[in-house]
């Protein structure tokens, strides 16, 4: 599986940054092939062919299930809410569900104050859990399949920065749901989404925030990822609005950007069967975490963050907690 990744980095190209404030995107360009036919989640929610629901009538808060009625597989991307039913959900690792198949998928709550339907299956309003917030739950995941063999998150940990973020960001809600988080700065992030755009044969971008590589998300093909795009850019948006330190964008160059992508081949790997189809791969080292999901030899998604918290015996205080504690004292 090494072989998989390392081929599909090496096709990927650095494009030019595009900068607004105090973030960066810096695109991935590549023509790399990914001859899958699959449609995306929210393809798949908004013409009925996928129903996801609790798993029963009681439900369970770190599990879903998915009926797949389509002849398509549907890719399902880590960190994708689900609205609706008994609470909001964000679903665990990246997922390809078989055609006509039905899968039981892992999910953390992001909306810890109710507990009763306000509809009977899930919808999408077409959101990305925050960058930080997914490279945090990309650790926990990582550990509890190391020590458990289960793509769980720590739950407490989740509503626990959520309540922070609620907070700084003045967006709490009776239900603590982190969709208000997405609601209060809404505006703000329209004006990053019209200043990023797409560029020819994009398959993936680089992202950082005030001067520090902070995340990767590329998949297997540019019709993929444009589909994507808006709701990647606003992932990690929601972070630059929350850890504004002036305008230090153009502080990091693509050189910078260029070795945090050779540092992926360094990352050891851990491979294992996917919650559905393909195959799970974790990626780790001192400095990076993250994971990418494969298939017959290609890669279907890779997401790789900085890494937030340090390995055993490091500390265990990181740098974006640092600004989590720094946001909490500035002015709103």
């Amino acid at each position: 599986m090494q072989e998989v990744i390392k081929e599909y980095l090496e096709q990927a190209k650095v494009g030019r940054k595009q900068v607004y404030k105090n973030m960066a995107v810096y695109p991935l360009l590549s023509d790399y092939s990914l001859g899958l036919e699959y449609i995306l989640l929210d393809e798949a929610l908004g013409s009925g062919v996928i129903e996801v629901t609790e798993v029963n009538d009681h439900g369970a808060v770190p599990n879903l299930k998915v009926h797949n009625k389509s002849p398509k597989m549907v890719l399902i991307l880590d960190g994708e809410e689900l609205v609706g039913a008994k609470q909001n959900r964000i679903v665990n690792t990246t997922i390809l569900i078989a055609a006509n198949a039905m899968v039981v998928i892992p999910v953390s709550c992001v909306e810890q104050g109710r507990w009763s339907y306000n509809a009977p299956r899930f919808y999408s309003e077409e959101r990305i859990m925050p960058s930080r917030m997914r490279a945090m739950k990309a650790e926990q995941v990582q550990n509890s399949i190391r020590l458990r063999g289960e793509y769980q998150a720590d739950q407490s940990a989740i509503w626990a920065d959520i309540s922070e973020r609620a907070s700084r960001r003045d967006a709490k809600s009776a239900s603590m749901a982190m969709a208000r988080i997405y609601e209060k700065d809404l505006p703000s992030l329209q004006e990053y989404l019209q200043n990023f755009s797409l560029v020819g044969y994009q398959v993936g971008a680089v992202f950082t925030i005030n001067g520090e590589v902070v995340g990767m998300d590329a998949l297997g093909r540019p019709e993929t990822f444009s589909k994507v795009f808006n709701k990647l850019v606003q992932s990690y948006a929601l972070d630059a609005i929350d850890w504004i330190e002036g305008n230090k964008a153009d502080e990091i160059s693509r050189d910078d950007v260029a070795n945090f992508k050779k540092g992926i081949f360094s990352c050891k790997i851990e491979t294992r069967d996917s919650v559905g189809l393909g195959t799970d791969c974790r990626l780790e080292s001192d400095n990076l975490t993250g994971f990418a999901l494969a298939l017959d030899g290609k890669v279907v998604h890779m997401s790789v963050f900085a890494r937030l918290a340090g390995l055993q015996g490091r500390s265990q205080i990181s740098r974006m907690a640092r600004y989590s504690r720094r946001s909490r004292n500035r002015a709103h």
